[in-house]
C-alpha cells in the first residue's frame, strides 16, 4: 500500500530469532496437546467466515492434514506477527467483534470507542465516551450550521454513535454499517429499546463497497473504524462518494505518527509493536494522519482540518485495563475465547504505543464540493 510509511528491515539475525520462536511455539503445541485434540482445539479458536460458522461439519475427517496445516500456518503467522490477507482481515474482524462486543457492552455500555478526558482525572467513563462524540461534532463545526438530516456511521459497532447523533439533531436519521452480524443485530435491538427504530438502523456491509447511492449523506461519520481498512485509498474514495455535495466527512482514527522530513519509514522497533497489535485486533498496515490528508486532498475535499487528540484520550486505556480487574470482567473474558483474550492483552501494547508517541488519535474533517450552479443564460433580443 503506497500510502503507508513502511520500509522492510533486512536482518538475518532477526529472521533466525523468528524461526526459533516458531520452533519453540510448535514444540509447545506437541508437548501440551494430545495429537489431534490439540490441533482441533487450537483450530476452533481461529477466526472463521460468517458462512463457515453457520455450517456444521459433516465428517470427522475435518481434522485432517488440511486442518493441521491451517493450524500450523495460523500459529506460525501469529508468532511472527505477520500481516493477514484482506480476506482474512474481513473474516477476522467479523469474528472478533461477534465474540467481544457483548463483553464490552456488559462492562462499558453501548459506546465502543475512546472517551473525552478533560479534565484528565475524570472517572465517569461512560459519559466521557458520550462527550467524545459531542466534542468531535463541535470541533468539526457540525453544531455551527444546519443540523445533518442523513447520517451514515461507517464501522458503527453496536450503534452508540448513530443513535446518539440521530437523537441529538431534530429530523436526523442514521444508518450504520459493520462487518459483524452480532453488532448489526444488537444495534437494531437497542434502537428499538430506546424508541429510535424509526431514526437509526444497522446492517452488515463492507465499508470499501457501501450499499448506498452516490451523494446520499450530509454527514459521513467514521469513529475508530479507519484503522481496520486494508485499502485506505478506497476507504476515502467511498466516504467521498456517498457524501452529498456540501456534506461533511469526519474521520476519527488510530494512526501512527507523522514521519519527520527525510525519514523514510518508522523504526524497526515501532513496526514490530504495530505488527503485534495488528495480529490481536485484525488490523492492516497503519498510516499517518498526514497520509489521510493527502488522500482527501487528492479526492478534491475542501476545508480539510486535522488535529491530534492523543492527550485528550490518554487516560482511556488505563481505565479500560483497570475495569477488567474484577471478577465479573475476568469471568466474561475467560468465556469469550482466545481471540478476545488476545485483544485484552493488546491493550497493554496500545498503551505502550500511545505513551511512546508512536500511536496517535487523529481527527480529520472536510467537506465535499458543492455542485456548481449553471450560469444564467443571457437573454437575447
Amino acid at each position: 500500500h503506497s500510502q503507508t510509511s513502511f520500509c522492510p528491515h533486512n536482518n538475518k539475525q532477526s529472521t533466525m530469532m523468528e524461526s526459533w520462536r516458531v520452533t519453540q511455539f510448535c514444540c509447545s503445541l506437541l508437548l501440551i496437546g494430545k495429537g489431534s485434540q490439540t490441533v482441533s482445539s487450537f483450530s476452533s479458536l481461529q477466526p472463521l467466515s460468517i458462512s463457515s460458522r453457520t455450517n456444521s461439519v459433516d465428517t470427522a475427517s475435518s481434522t485432517s492434514l488440511y486442518g493441521v496445516r491451517t493450524a500450523f500456518r495460523r500459529a506460525r503467522d501469529s508468532v511472527l506477527s505477520r500481516e493477514r490477507t484482506d480476506k482474512d482481515l474481513k473474516e477476522g474482524i467479523a469474528f472478533f467483534y461477534d465474540r467481544s462486543s457483548k463483553l464490552w457492552e456488559d462492562v462499558w455500555g453501548e459506546h465502543m470507542h475512546h472517551g473525552y478526558y478533560i479534565p484528565e482525572d475524570r472517572t465517569d467513563h461512560v459519559q466521557a465516551q458520550v462527550d467524545l462524540i459531542d466534542e468531535v461534532l463541535k470541533w468539526a463545526g457540525v453544531d455551527d450550521g444546519k443540523s445533518p438530516k442523513k447520517v451514515v456511521d461507517v464501522g458503527c459497532g453496536i450503534g452508540g454513535s448513530s443513535r446518539h447523533i440521530a437523537a441529538k439533531y431534530e429530523g436526523s436519521t442514521a444508518q450504520g454499517i459493520t462487518l459483524s452480524p452480532y453488532q448489526a443485530n444488537r444495534g437494531n435491538e437497542l434502537a428499538t429499546e430506546q424508541g429510535l427504530s424509526d431514526k437509526a438502523s444497522f446492517q452488515v456491509a463492507d465499508a470499501l463497497n457501501m450499499p448506498f447511492e452516490d451523494s446520499t449523506f450530509d454527514l459521513v461519520w467514521s469513529l475508530e473504524s479507519g484503522e481496520h481498512m486494508p485499502d485506505k485509498t478506497k476507504f476515502v474514495q467511498e466516504l467521498m462518494r456517498v457524501a452529498a455535495p456540501g456534506g461533511r466527512l469526519i474521520i476519527v482514527t488510530w494512526c501512527h505518527r507523522d514521519l519527520e522530513l527525510g525519514e523514510p519509514c518508522l523504526t524497526k522497533k515501532e513496526e514490530k509493536l504495530l505488527a503485534k497489535i495488528n495480529r490481536a485486533y485484525y488490523l492492516p498496515r497503519w498510516c499517518s494522519v498526514n497520509d489521510y490528508v493527502k488522500l482527501l486532498d487528492k479526492e478534491g475535499a475542501l476545508d480539510i482540518k486535522r488535529e491530534d487528540w492523543s492527550y485528550i484520550i490518554a487516560p482511556f486505556w488505563k481505565a479500560v485495563i483497570k475495569s477488567s480487574l474484577n471478577l465479573k470482567s475476568l469471568v466474561g473474558l475467560l468465556k469469550s475465547g482466545f481471540t478476545t483474550q488476545r485483544g485484552a492483552y493488546a491493550m497493554l501494547l496500545m498503551l505502550n504505543g500511545f505513551n511512546s508517541g508512536l500511536i496517535k488519535f487523529g481527527l480529520i474533517t472536510c467537506t465535499k464540493k458543492e455542485l456548481e450552479k449553471p450560469s444564467a443564460t443571457p437573454l437575447t433580443e
